[in-house]
């Protein structure tokens, strides 16, 4: 058996915070302003919160159940077929996830990089490299996530600390929204971009110490969350609300708007892209990781390397689904926002069912 309980606490917390810096950092400001306009700091910070409730429910279970992922103890605790019905669910949506988030990663590289080479080569070789890295086991996968961690948090914070140069605190008034109706739809779709942290229900078996997963967790999420937050208040100080609503991806047009000091780049958006697509891969690396594990303990199999490269071909005609851009984002709304259901409301109803009947895990 590879379970052996080598991962860290600080690892565990640089998993969360790799896995959710990834694509949607792109397209963020533009959900909150859309929701909020200017208040659009406020709504990813509600989304942020929602995102903790939702890790809290996940890591508590963790800890019930130190030895199991949540595959494995949800049949312990509401039996094998509900259980099997909602490991399902839980495979269908994270592969769904990993196929919009190549295929996102792909549209921006052809349009900002590479722009006379086919969107189909860019999504597979992303979604090979991504099944190439979930062939190791989580050991592995944990120092990849460690590795990267730095240089995917400390440029994101250098970015916007030099943009609030740029910045005008006017933009940011009103900060607090007088109850716009599309708020509560913006919560949903900003906590939709924190669900990769669902990863841990995978990490917590191999903990070296199970009881921190909470610990560990929270901050992982305050951290990724904090910088997203940071990163909307920046874009929206420096363009204006309704600025951004004409830009597709107003993160990167921050770090285009953006120099370092004394001209050394006058413009960030090279260096940016390329921490990006390091984001990008984190994330696609811990979804596709997700998805082959828990298809490999649903199954009963100790290895999940046979369901690396067997599900690659799925997620790429998922990937390629999508008629253009648009149509893109409409379905990365409206999945993110079902998916809560999953990542959210499921845990939280096998909690509860667990805490009722008294269902524990061996903790030895």
């Amino acid at each position: 058996m590879e379970e052996k309980r080598q991962i860290t606490a600080i690892q565990t917390a640089a998993i969360i915070v790799s896995t959710i810096i990834g694509v949607g950092v792109l397209p963020l400001p533009l959900f909150a302003v859309r929701a909020g306009d200017s208040a659009a700091p406020l709504v990813t910070l509600l989304g942020m919160l929602l995102a903790i409730c939702g890790l809290a429910l996940i890591a508590w279970l963790g800890m019930r159940f130190p030895n199991q992922s949540i595959i494995q103890y949800s049949e312990a605790i509401i039996g094998k077929i509900p259980a099997w019905l909602g490991s399902l669910l839980i495979i269908v949506f994270f592969a769904v996830l990993t196929s919009l988030a190549a295929r996102e990663f792909g549209e921006v590289v052809v349009t900002s990089v590479l722009k006379r080479t086919p969107v189909e080569v860019t999504v597979i070789v992303m979604l090979l490299l991504a099944a190439i890295s979930t062939r190791k086991n989580i050991t592995t996968f944990a120092y990849l996530h460690h590795f990267y961690f730095p240089l995917l948090l400390f440029p994101g914070i250098l970015i916007v600390f030099l943009s609030l140069k740029n910045a005008d605190v006017i933009n940011l008034q009103p900060a607090f929204t007088t109850g716009s109706p599309g708020i509560w739809a913006g919560v949903l779709t900003i906590a939709a971009l924190f669900q990769g942290s669902f990863i841990l229900t995978m990490v917590i078996p191999a903990m070296r110490r199970p009881e921190r997963a909470m610990i560990a967790s929270m901050g992982g999420l305050a951290l990724a969350g904090g910088l997203y937050v940071a990163i909307v208040a920046a874009a929206v100080s420096v363009f204006g609300a309704e600025e951004i609503k004409k830009l597709l991806w107003p993160t990167l047009e921050l770090a285009k708007a953006t120099s370092l000091p004394a001209n050394v780049l006058e413009r960030l958006d090279a260096a940016f892209l390329a921490v990006w697509v390091t984001a990008v891969f984190t994330t696609l690396l811990s979804s596709h990781f997700l998805t082959v594990r828990a298809t490999a303990h649903l199954f009963r199999m100790d290895d999940h390397k046979l369901f690396s490269f067997f599900l690659l071909p799925v997620v790429f005609v998922m990937a390629m689904l999508p008629q253009n851009i648009v149509q893109m984002y409409d379905i990365i709304e409206i999945v993110g926002r079902f998916g809560l259901s999953i990542t959210i409301l499921y845990p939280g109803l096998l909690l509860l069912i667990s805490i009722f009947r008294k269902k524990r895990g061996d903790v030895s």
